[in-house]
């Protein structure tokens, strides 16, 4: 087993299969179960937590067409959409020695360095998990941890359609400014932007961690 996580880029995949497959991976991992990164886009969708509110769907946004799935992870109701980035993370946590709130600390300090490589400055703000520029909201987060392992993860506005956060409260707030990526003349596309948000992922993630009983190789003579 490879400490790396294997990365998988997906391109665009509709939301239920896609979740569906995460909480299958999760399930069925061993011991052994390599941790894994997936790089995606998302069809229009709207994902509703677990104790997420419905009256946080609109109006507009109910008579929108755009479907809403009701999921596991934490957190309110956020839209998904292309050129939005997804990156979800499944995560054997107690191996790489890592605590729920360290990983959701580790996810958001990935977004503002990456956000930072354009030039920009992103930040964290009090009780809202996220990543903000100038208290508009360019990346979302949600979790669901399972018998330790991770998975959902993150949502980067890269070049998104805005209008459909517009008829939500998103994340739970009501009048709550949603902004992306090529708002400030950022021309990269998905594709771009997940792999240098990748390299932030990875160069931040612990190393899995070698179990105390684990023999060491002899010493050369």
């Amino acid at each position: 087993m490879s400490g790396a996580p294997l990365v998988k880029r997906l391109g665009r995949v509709d939301y239920a299969p896609a979740w569906e497959a995460m909480q299958h991976f999760t399930a069925a991992r061993t011991d052994d179960t390599g941790d894994e990164i997936w790089l995606l886009e998302h069809p229009p969708v709207y994902t509703l937590g677990q104790a997420g509110r419905p009256e946080h769907l609109l109006p507009a946004g109910r008579e929108s067409g755009i479907p809403l799935v009701h999921i596991d992870r934490g957190g309110q109701i956020t839209y998904h959409g292309p050129g939005q980035l997804v990156a979800y993370l499944l995560i054997d946590l107690a191996r790489r020695r890592l605590k729920v709130r360290e990983l959701v600390h580790l996810m958001e300090q990935a977004l503002i360095d990456c956000v930072a490589d354009y030039g920009l400055a992103a930040e964290r703000k009090a009780g809202a998990p996220g990543v903000y520029i100038d208290g508009a909201k360019v990346a979302a987060l949600g979790l669901r941890v399972r018998n330790g392992c991770s998975y959902h993860g993150l949502a980067l506005n890269v070049d998104v359609d805005l209008a459909p956060f517009g008829w939500i409260n998103p994340c739970g707030y009501e009048g709550l400014q949603t902004i992306r990526l090529k708002d400030f003349g950022v021309d990269e596309d998905v594709a771009a932007a997940g792999e240098r948000l990748l390299g932030h992922l990875q160069r931040l993630l612990p190393p899995v961690a070698v179990p105390a009983d684990t023999p060491t190789a002899p010493a050369n003579p």
